[in-house]
């Protein structure tokens, strides 16, 4: 039975507010969180008077991406293809949303984690933020829209940078670049993120729903071309010998022997 205390979804007026809840583990997402993520989202599409959502983090961290102990995780007999593309469903529920997101990003932010908050609408950054997106070292790719987002706001050279290395990006770099559009004091992001949001609330509804229309035609549709190609490359990867022998050579604490294959 899904918990629903993974994320839990509180209203402030017309504003709703998503909080990741799972701060021991900083926010890490399972597969238990991710299936509630998609339950809220959809209930958030017929939430009448909804004028705009902030997605935070309880605890340190926005989140840490994928919860480790659950990498590979099946609950169904199902293949990669189908896994992968049934995790993309929910993820399109990004650009169906009827009103604005505006993401606090503070602590960790990672991996599919951070390319979510790529799809949302606005991401303002506490001073803490730390953002990363590690798949290549871990044998993967980034599969969930955050390249190409990132390849629209900063470019091709940024974007390598981060997948290829797995470095971190602070706050004030990320700011630099477009990626996030205010920086705050972490103890002042709650309150600046629903001040946007109430202020974002307090336009006319249809003149905002028609400049998002605008915004989303331009920027969208590349980006979920990119996940549909993602879906095959994943599945791709998951099959290859280099990802096979990646996952042994950790398991024997030994170096890997890649084929390129």
């Amino acid at each position: 039975m899904m918990s629903s205390d993974t994320i839990t979804l509180e209203y402030d007026g017309p504003v709703a507010i998503l909080s990741n809840n799972r701060p021991d583990r900083h926010n890490a997402a399972n597969n238990e969180m991710d299936a509630r993520l998609w339950e809220l989202l959809g209930e958030l599409h017929h939430k009448e008077g909804l004028r705009c959502v902030v997605w935070r983090g309880n605890g340190k961290s926005f989140s840490s991406g994928r919860d480790t102990s659950e990498l590979g995780v099946r609950t169904e007999d199902v293949t990669d293809l189908e896994f992968i593309e049934r995790g993309h469903a929910g993820t399109q529920q990004f650009f169906s949303l009827p009103c604005p997101i505006v993401a606090a990003l503070k602590g960790w932010v990672i991996g599919g984690s951070f390319e979510r908050a790529l799809l949302c609408d606005l991401r303002i950054a506490g001073e803490s933020a730390k953002m990363r997106l590690p798949e290549v070292l871990h044998g993967v790719v980034p599969d969930s829209g955050g390249t190409a987002r990132l390849f629209q706001m900063a470019g091709h050279g940024l974007v390598a940078d981060l997948a290829l290395t797995g470095r971190i990006m602070d706050a004030r770099e990320a700011l630099a670049h477009g990626v996030v559009s205010r920086v705050v004091p972490d103890e002042k992001l709650d309150e600046t993120c629903l001040e946007i949001a109430h202020q974002i609330a307090k336009a006319p509804a249809f003149t905002v729903k028609m400049f998002r229309r605008t915004l989303g035609r331009m920027a969208n549709p590349p980006v979920q071309r990119s996940i549909e190609e993602e879906a095959v490359t994943q599945s791709m990867v998951f099959a290859s010998r280099d990802y096979a022998e990646l996952k042994a050579a950790r398991a024997e604490q030994r170096e890997p022997k890649y084929r390129g294959r």
